[in-house]
């Protein structure tokens, strides 16, 4: 595996772990199964960095980590797995589950200003220029010890941006969607939004005069990722279908082929399907495109809309008054082959979310 050290220009000056402010009980456990052609890889991450216009308050950016500290903390009893480690369970597949140890959350400073990085990165049309504000370590399948990362990176002049990044077994576009709204509404809470008494926050890393301080080489590693795929979310509602294992194998067919039509590109004839039947369960097997009817069940006429990642809310994720994000990227990377994601929805009735991503 390739590993290389923290992006040039991007660097580290904090870094800590947010653990759930509370002790989890019961300890949340959700099982992954494998079928027996599938290789039980953990390939695939989650990716997402919010940038947000300088506050006029003086330092606010540099004590944005510390009251990030506090809501983070918070947020996690809500979404316990979201913090949690992939364990084998038994020769069948892994699990994830809820571990007290927490998210790892690092504070960096970027050389450039917020809308010189954004013009450059416009211009350059550079998947890894944005990807210094995040990174992903790929998860070692034999020792799946990982964490999921928060990167909080304060750029010249003011401004800043939040990197978000995690496993595709951890975080799909549900769970995104509830835990970023979750935790924008618990920071908000928080004292430092009031006017009217300023505040500090528990967790407070001052400004560092000297950037060098923290060695990023010296702290961590991440895996060279250069291979951003294509990606398409699709919402779809059945009516008087109930979902099985078959109805989930056309709709991954089905939206393959949209996914093929309006890329105008290719997919090839297998791929990975993954479901997420329940909160406790998530399966993972290989599939072939050949032997299967799209028509049999009779679902083209029944999708009702197909979803952006900006219908997902992300613009109106706001941590300090009106300061919503000037520019939201969310992307999939790290997956090598063709991968389906399957999602109910658990507030609606026989609808789900199925996320097509395929490297370019």
């Amino acid at each position: 595996m390739d590993h290389v050290h923290c992006n040039v220009g991007s660097q580290i000056v904090a870094v800590t772990s947010v653990s759930p402010a509370k002790i989890t009980e019961p300890r949340q456990v959700c099982q992954i199964l494998f079928n027996d052609e599938t290789k039980r890889t953990i390939e695939g991450c989650y990716q997402m960095v919010l940038y947000y216009e300088k506050v006029e308050e003086e330092d606010h950016d540099w004590s944005l980590t510390g009251w990030i500290v506090e809501s983070l903390a918070r947020a996690l009893l809500d979404h316990p797995l979201l913090a949690g480690r992939v364990q084998k369970r038994d020769i069948t597949g892994l699990e994830i589950v809820s571990n007290d140890s927490g998210i790892r959350l690092l504070e960096a400073h970027y050389p450039t200003s917020l809308s010189e990085f954004l013009e450059s990165n416009k211009n350059e049309h550079d998947d890894d220029h944005e990807a210094r504000l995040v990174f992903w370590n790929e998860i070692d399948g034999q020792f799946p010890l990982f964490s999921p990362l928060f990167y909080v990176t304060n750029f010249k002049c003011g401004g800043y941006s939040i990197g978000i990044c995690c496993s595709l077994l951890l975080a799909e576009v549900l769970v995104n969607q509830k835990f970023l709204n979750k935790w924008v509404q618990i920071h908000n809470m928080l004292p430092t939004t009031s006017k009217e008494e300023i505040n500090t926050s528990i967790f407070n890393y001052p400004r560092l005069k000297n950037h060098n301080f923290l060695s990023s080489e010296d702290l961590i590693n991440h895996t060279q990722n250069k291979n951003r795929v294509q990606s398409i979310v699709f919402k779809i509602t059945t009516k008087n279908v109930k979902f099985s294992k078959e109805l989930w194998r056309e709709l991954a067919m089905f939206c393959i082929e949209e996914v093929e039509q309006k890329l105008d590109t290719k997919i090839g004839s297998s791929f990975t399907l993954v479901v997420k039947e329940s909160l406790e369960v998530i399966e993972v097997e290989s599939v072939t495109k050949s032997g299967y009817t799209l028509n049999e069940l009779g679902i083209k006429n029944q999708i009702n809309c197909i979803a952006s990642w900006n219908d997902f809310g992300v613009y109106e994720v706001v941590f300090h008054e009106e300061n919503k994000p000037v520019h939201v990227s969310c992307w999939i990377g790290s997956v090598a082959d063709a991968r389906v994601m399957i999602v109910p929805c658990l507030e609606e009735e026989n609808a789900c979310f199925v996320t097509v991503a395929s490297p370019r």
